[in-house]
Order: C-alpha cells, then sequence, then structure tokens
C-alpha cells in the first residue's frame, strides 16, 4: 500500500514524449497547441472605422463639412481629406488619410445636399488603430494553450488553417465482472448493469481523448489474460475496471504479472479506492481501478485526470483549493484519507453532500467539487478551512 500523496507524485511525475501532428483549421477545436502561434500581420490590418459616420479632420469638428466619397467596407479609399470634408464611411471600412476622427452617423445632420455637421460631441475618435489588438509578429497563442471556438478565430486572423497541437494517447477502457450486462441489457438475477466504462470513458473523453470501449471480460483468469495479451500492446493506456481487490475472483493483479506488466503499487492509504492498482509495460500505462463507481469516478479525477491533462501537453494543472465548510462533518472512522463529494457556493464556501458510499454515484450527481478529509480527523467543524479539488 502506497499513500495517496506519494501516488500522485509518481503519477504526477510520469513523462512520455509528446506526439505532434498538423491537423485542418476545425480538427484543431478541444486539442492543445504545440507551438506559438504568431500573427503574420498586424490587427487591425489597417486604420478602420468603428461606426457608420463621417470620416473627417478633428479641427473642422465644428464646421460644415462637405462628402467628398463613400467608403463601404472593403473599398480602398480613393481620395483625401483636407479642410471642411468628410468622408461617408461604413463600420469596418479604410478610413481614408487625412482623416483622424469619424462623427457617429446619429450625431451628424444633413443642412444641405452633401454637407453635413455634427450635431453631438463624442469623446471617442471612432477608430480602430491598425495594430492596436495585436502587432505583426506578436505570438496570439501561447503553445500548451487549449484551442476553443474563439481561439479558432484567432488562427484564421492569423492565416494558421494548419495549427500543429498535441496529438492524444491511445485509451482503452476494460470492466470485469461476471456480474455486469451492458446498459441497454435488461439486467438478469445477480446481474446489474455496467455503469464504470461509460462513466470512465466519459471522463476521458471530455478531456479530448477518444477512449476504445473493449467490453466487458467476466471473472475467468483464462478470460481476462485473452484479453489482456491483445489489448496490452494495442494501447497506450489501458483502465480496467474491476478486479483489483483481494478476492477470489480478483485476477488483474495476477495476470498483468503473467503477461509481462510491472506493477507500481498496488493499493492506496485512502477512500474510495483503497485498492487502487498502477502498473506498465515497456510502451503501456496501466490503471486498474476498483469496481465500486464512485471508487473509479474519484481517483480518475484525482490521479488520472492531471496525467492525462499533461500527455495532451496541457500546462495548467488541476487545481485544488481551501474553502471553508458551510456546515459540519463527521465520520465514525479516521484511519485513512477520504474524499468525499461536496457543492462549491461561490469561490469560498462548500458543503458536503449526502454520502452513503463508494457505491453510491447518484451522490456526485449535485457535486462539483471533492472534499479532503485528512487521516486522523474525525470531524470538520463549521467555518473550518478543508481542501476541495473542483470538478
Amino acid at each position: 500500500m502506497i499513500s495517496f500523496e506519494k501516488a500522485a507524485l509518481y503519477i504526477g511525475d510520469l513523462t512520455l514524449p509528446l506526439k505532434t501532428q498538423r491537423v485542418d483549421l476545425m480538427q484543431a477545436l478541444n486539442r492543445v497547441i504545440a507551438e506559438d502561434v504568431v500573427s503574420d500581420t498586424d490587427i487591425p490590418p489597417f486604420d478602420k472605422s468603428a461606426m457608420d459616420g463621417f470620416a473627417c479632420r478633428k479641427e473642422d469638428l465644428q464646421n460644415a463639412l462637405k462628402v467628398i466619397e463613400e467608403i463601404p467596407a472593403g473599398k480602398v479609399p480613393e481620395k483625401t481629406i483636407g479642410a471642411n470634408q468628410c468622408a461617408r464611411i461604413m463600420t469596418g471600412a479604410t478610413v481614408p488619410h487625412g482623416a483622424d476622427v469619424v462623427i457617429q452617423l446619429e450625431h451628424a445632420e444633413e443642412i444641405s445636399p452633401g454637407i453635413i455637421r455634427r450635431i453631438q460631441e463624442s469623446s471617442s475618435s471612432n477608430i480602430c488603430l491598425a495594430g492596436e489588438d495585436v502587432q505583426k509578429g506578436d505570438v496570439v497563442i501561447h503553445k500548451g494553450e487549449e484551442v476553443k471556438p474563439q481561439h479558432i478565430a484567432v488562427l484564421a486572423t492569423a492565416g494558421i488553417t494548419r495549427p500543429l497541437v498535441y496529438s492524444p494517447y491511445t485509451i482503452g477502457v476494460i470492466s470485469t465482472g461476471s456480474e455486469l450486462t451492458e446498459p441497454w441489457e435488461i439486467p438478469g438475477k445477480s446481474k446489474i448493469r455496467n455503469s464504470n466504462a461509460w462513466q470512465l470513458m466519459a471522463q476521458a473523453t471530455i478531456l479530448g481523448y477518444q477512449p476504445d470501449y473493449l467490453g466487458i471480460v467476466p471473472d475467468r483468469e483464462d478470460a481476462l489474460i485473452s484479453v489482456l495479451s491483445d489489448v496490452i500492446t494495442r494501447y497506450d493506456i489501458l483502465v480496467i475496471s474491476g478486479g483489483v481487490s483481494v478476492g477470489d475472483y480478483d485476477y488483474v493483479p495476477g495476470v498483468l504479472k503473467q503477461i509481462g506488466a510491472e506493477i507500481i503499487f498496488h493499493g492506496l492509504d485512502a477512500k474510495p479506492g483503497k485498492h487502487l492498482l498502477f502498473a506498465r509495460t515497456k510502451n503501456t500505462l496501466i490503471f486498474g481501478l476498483p469496481g465500486n463507481p464512485v471508487s473509479s469516478f474519484v481517483q480518475f479525477e484525482l490521479l488520472i485526470k492531471p496525467l492525462l491533462l499533461k500527455l495532451r501537453g496541457v500546462l495548467k494543472k488541476p487545481e485544488t483549493r481551501k474553502v471553508i465548510m458551510d456546515g459540519a462533518y463527521f465520520r465514525k472512522k479516521s484511519d485513512v484519507l477520504s474524499f468525499i463529494p461536496g457543492r462549491l457556493i461561490g469561490q469560498e464556501h462548500v458543503s458536503a453532500l449526502e454520502y452513503h458510499g463508494s457505491a453510491h454515484i447518484h451522490a456526485y450527481r449535485l457535486a462539483n467539487c471533492i472534499i479532503e478529509i485528512p487521516k486522523g480527523v474525525h470531524q470538520i467543524k463549521k467555518g473550518e478551512l478543508v481542501n476541495v479539488r473542483p470538478i
């Protein structure tokens, strides 16, 4: 058995060579940028009008102005603005030479054909200056940033249509247990639906991976050997649910040894997830999670998620922060570090949710964080600080 802290440090320190590839623009969504993205142009690339109105010289704002040109967006101005002159201009259009202010359309009136004057003052020039947002050569997206829709716009503006992104490692998910049936099946006597695999795949998918579901393996040593011997060479990461405890039918640890995997640790000084196993071969990382759904959910969030983010190239780690307990919490046994479901209230307060143990996955339906209860602590008083991991 290993302490949770040592397990977290060991897994957190794991490194694998990050793989990269160039992808089409829309394929970059939710991927992680693998190099700094530099703009090849000033943004805006020219002085442009922020309003529909009239472009003129500031020194002429009090005068009647003759309209000498109309400039829609996309047209290159043909004339230079001189004394007591202006150009009718549209939002996004290039400001003509000589002009240094745009009178908002609503702030002007036509006093005779082709002649306007300002009727309301404004403190703004209503001009977006070339390069005021980004200058040519600026880094607009930094290596390690995850691509969201707004990043797609930035990439497109910078002319990056084939960005370099990190390639997620391959993940296979297996459930073990002769009692399991698939969610679309009606369970017979002594059977339960397999929820863990779908939960684990969802947890991996939301991190940007595309896990493969490898099915249910019954509690038979020969069946487990057959499946694991095949898939252990095909995936970078294997996540196995069930079969890692110390019962007569918990074959996973022994089978992993038989097929050449090295068990790094088996057992955590924490709950839920006491029987968590981590093993590896030369090319594959293997996580054996307990069969209870809360155990698999919590330890994936706490131990596996930070690693998967790191292996995608994400530089930011999941945060743990101290907040104030909104109510008292008591437990009878305090022999191990415990994790319970909580609900953050704002940024500084948390409430413990009703929780019946590691089979009670419904307790996490309303949870938005995991509360840490230290080893040796029986009671958390209202107002005390606790560590939480947002989820």
